[in-house]
């Protein structure tokens, strides 16, 4: 038996495996381009369930300025016109999300590809016409992802949603943060980690081992954090109140390393005497 398929016996073997432990790990745009990256994935998902959310804001970003439209954020948040919609679901449940499920396929996951449009799987609503077709309150009916799992497959999870408020269902853009945060709350998942460019949250360059609800709050208030990172940190804190376990910030090694990057919980850090 080759070291793919054994790879793949091993993962479909969870389907009667008495563990629960269920894994988010949201890819930031650049982490997607390591070599080293559908390996570590790969091991992930081999010692539990597994479910991949992925963003891609910056090959949207380059598809937009080859369109002759120049991107705008506010708080990290992307305003999405309605005409922007297309190209959003070209890149991010096209472009990107095939290309992770291939890399994943070569290195022996068993990766399937699935837009938060499928099975009604997100469903959001517009909260602030500031951002125009960007969803907010963020839901996720996981019955099609528990399926995936239980039969070992790992998905890989595009971030467009449904409008529930539209009677055509029309499609949203989301956050990806904030797509794998309801995706975790929704599972139940004993981790949510966000994989970043940057090894957790910073301070003057140096990583915050541990913050709580207080800590993010001041972090915020200061201006240490933010764009994205703000973003991050707000998503973890809901995922939090939500029941899910553990949210952690970290750069890739942290898919292998429990200890690496930035642990958020809303109880207070108490200091080591």
């Amino acid at each position: 038996m080759s070291a793919s398929e054994t790879s793949a016996a091993s993962t479909a073997g969870r389907a009667t495996d008495a563990r629960t432990t269920t894994r988010v790990i949201k890819l930031g745009g650049r982490a997607q381009g390591h070599a080293a990256l559908p390996g570590l994935l790969r091991d992930a998902a081999a010692a539990a369930p597994l479910v991949v959310v992925h963003g891609g804001g910056d090959e949207v970003t380059a598809l937009q300025r080859q369109m002759g439209v120049e991107p705008v954020f506010v708080h990290g948040r992307r305003v999405t016109r309605a005409e922007d919609i297309d190209a959003v679901r070209m890149i991010l449940s096209g472009t990107v999300n095939k290309r992770l499920v291939a890399q994943g396929l070569t290195a022996g996951l068993r990766a399937v590809g699935v837009s938060g449009e499928d099975a009604g799987l997100l469903t959001a609503r517009v909260t602030d016409p500031t951002y125009g077709r960007v969803g907010r309150e963020v839901r996720a009916d996981v019955a099609l992802l528990r399926d995936l799992l239980a039969a070992g497959w790992t998905p890989y999870v595009s971030p467009l949603a449904r409008d529930r408020e539209s009677a055509e269902g029309a499609g949203l853009n989301v956050n990806g943060d904030d797509a794998a945060a309801a995706i975790a709350e929704s599972l139940g998942a004993d981790e949510l980690l966000f994989v970043s460019d940057v090894p957790g949250v910073l301070e003057d360059g140096v990583a915050i081992p541990q913050l709580d609800r207080a800590g993010v709050a001041d972090l915020v208030a200061r201006g240490v954090a933010q764009g994205g990172m703000r973003a991050k940190l707000e998503a973890a804190l809901v995922t939090l109140e939500a029941g899910v376990r553990r949210v952690r910030i970290a750069t890739m090694d942290g898919i292998a390393d429990p200890g690496a990057g930035t642990t958020i919980s809303l109880s207070a850090v108490r200091s080591a005497l």
